[in-house]
């Protein structure tokens, strides 16, 4: 090195001159201490003042920063808020198919899957949201009637979240899923394969939450009450369904300032 680098990065590890062997060999293990620190002072030299990384931009995630809102949801429309008795219920309902499902998660898990079930990997998003939503709803196609085809075809429907599937999903996988669906939900409709997923979803999630975990159902809980507020038609079974996502995260998760006002 450079004695301007010395100064900048002095030798913790001085060696003064010593006497070595005749036949000291750098590039074999070192035999004394003074060969150990000989051996190292010649590897320090020969390393470049200045190192670059490679970095493939392809390999980076396209999500890398969680937002994290403070504000809280908005109110449902008039006449709709749910009541406290039957939040309370619904809480008590989900955990006890979360203990359910923990309690029989070893024999769903080793259940044999139909030849039809082809889970899709942890990080194929658009796999994911056609397996979870069905081609029709995932490509906004017409829909087919009832005579067209007597057998149901999971290819378009989408395949249901059956206690053999979400079993298999490990936390990562369930937390990569419902990130896929939260932000197909994020510029989509609400529709009844979408909340099968996400309750089933919440139902996987192990408390306590991971960060991300925590920053994704703050903002399911938020876009829910934004399709409320904005449902036009007022379908009550629809809106009945919004009040549930909101109520499981806010009263189940623990995320109070998101909590509808009991009626």
């Amino acid at each position: 090195m450079e004695s301007g680098v010395e100064e900048l990065m002095p030798r913790l590890l001085p060696v003064d001159d010593c006497d070595l062997a005749e036949d000291f060999d750098p590039t074999v293990p070192p035999r004394t201490p003074q060969e150990y620190l000989k051996r190292v002072q010649i590897e320090a030299a020969r390393c470049p003042d200045v190192v670059v990384a490679q970095i493939d931009p392809k390999k980076l995630r396209k999500k890398q920063t969680v937002n994290i809102s403070i504000s809280g949801c908005q109110p449902a429309p008039e006449g709709y808020s749910p009541t406290l008795k039957w939040q309370q219920q619904q809480v008590a309902n989900f955990s006890a198919v979360r203990q359910s499902m923990n309690k029989h998660r070893n024999h769903w898990r080793s259940q044999h899957l139909d030849s039809n079930v082809t889970m899709p990997k942890s990080e194929d998003e658009e796999g994911w949201k056609k397996f979870c939503l069905g081609e029709r709803v995932y490509s906004e196609t017409d829909a087919i009637s009832d005579n067209e085809n007597l057998g149901i075809d999971y290819i378009k429907v989408g395949f249901p979240p059956l206690l053999s599937i979400v079993s298999r999903m490990n936390q990562a996988t369930v937390t990569s899923v419902l990130e896929y669906l939260i932000s197909w939900f994020g510029e989509k409709k609400f529709t009844p394969e979408l909340g099968r997923w996400l309750y089933a979803l919440l139902a996987c999630l192990e408390k306590p939450l991971l960060p991300e975990a925590h920053s994704l159902i703050r903002q399911l809980a938020r876009r829910c009450s934004e399709v409320r507020a904005l449902e036009e038609n007022k379908n009550e079974e629809q809106i009945s369904a919004l009040n549930l996502i909101i109520c499981l995260v806010s009263r189940y998760f623990d995320q109070r300032d998101l909590a509808d006002e009991p009626s």
